[in-house]
């Protein structure tokens, strides 16, 4: 349904507006400083689009940015090491970008279809986004929802225009406006947010601490990216993710090692640790004793959460 491939619609959704920006248009601007850090080749606004399914296997060269703005519908992406899929679930007031080169389907939801505004985009600036990372946005209130509607409109109303320089130059700013407000912009309540989201992280190592998590497997737990966690649990903690998590794993040991009669290898084991050798390493460089010297002494490093 969409048509960006052969520029010719078959069918359509009623109301919708798309815009294909032929290419002949720009190519004479393109090299322009202004317009080649980003513009635009296709933009348009589905509403209500029952039945709305689009695939490319092998994906495209431009980023696809999709804004949800009622309904739902979901968005997979294929990963790029394997023949994996992954979904996102697309939702009201929420965006996501599907990166260049990156196969790819999106399609409505069938009892609650959704509205969307896209836009097909590339240059040089693409990549000063998180843009390869695939995390949805959401907007939580409806100023911001707002501001991206007219942004959109923006667009809209400047394509419908000549295609001058001057117009492109400031369709390639509006759209930066867009990354900037998707990506970059304070959310409201966000570090509340993020507050709330460490907490439950730590929960869940607390729920796991007997087994070897990694980073991969807490990011896909909570939808996160690897990079985005890494900067929020810095933030609020002090400490990269998997340098907490080895630390509730030795403050449980400290645990263990003054309240039970277990062997040290068998404290490692019950903490994931296979090699007891491995697991008296790890404590001596965060206690700064060794397990045995620990069991036996009054210091409590550890369990008073001491630096």
């Amino acid at each position: 349904m969409e048509y960006r491939e052969e520029g010719t619609k078959r069918e359509g959704f009623r109301g919708e507006r798309m815009i294909v920006l032929p290419t002949e248009a720009f190519a004479e601007y393109a090299a322009h400083p202004l317009v080649r850090r980003m513009y635009l080749t296709d933009v348009g606004f589905f509403p209500r689009a029952k039945r709305h399914y689009r695939e490319r296997t092998e994906g495209i060269e431009e980023y696809i940015f999709l804004y949800c703005t009622e309904g739902r519908g979901s968005v997979e992406i294929r990963e790029k090491e394997g023949y994996g899929w992954k979904k996102y679930p697309l939702g009201q007031r929420e965006a996501v970008c599907i990166p260049a080169g990156c196969g790819h389907r999106y399609y409505a939801d069938e009892k609650n279809p959704w509205s969307i505004l896209w836009v097909h985009f590339k240059g040089e600036d693409a990549q000063l986004f998180p843009l390869e990372q695939c995390m949805v946005a959401h907007f939580a209130s409806e100023h911001a929802s707002n501001r991206m509607l007219f942004l959109f409109e923006l667009l809209f109303r400047v394509l419908e225009a000549n295609y001058t320089l001057g117009n492109l130059i400031y369709i390639s700013q509006v759209l930066e406006l867009i990354l900037a407000e998707t990506y970059y912009r304070e959310k409201h309540n966000t570090t509340g947010e993020q507050n709330k989201l460490v907490t439950s992280v730590i929960r869940y190592m607390y729920a796991h601490v007997q087994e070897n998590l990694s980073m991969e497997q807490i990011a896909e737990h909570f939808q996160l990216s690897k990079s985005y966690l890494h900067v929020i649990f810095q933030k609020y903690t002090g400490r990269a993710p998997m340098e907490f998590f080895t630390r509730l794993k030795l403050t449980e040991a400290c645990k263990l090692l003054r309240s039970t009669d277990l062997y040290i290898y068998e404290v490692a084991h019950r903490l994931g640790y296979q090699d007891p050798y491995y697991f008296s390493r790890c404590f001596h460089k965060e206690v700064g004793i060794s397990p045995k010297e620990y069991r036996h002494s009054d210091y409590a490093y550890l369990e008073e959460g001491g630096e």
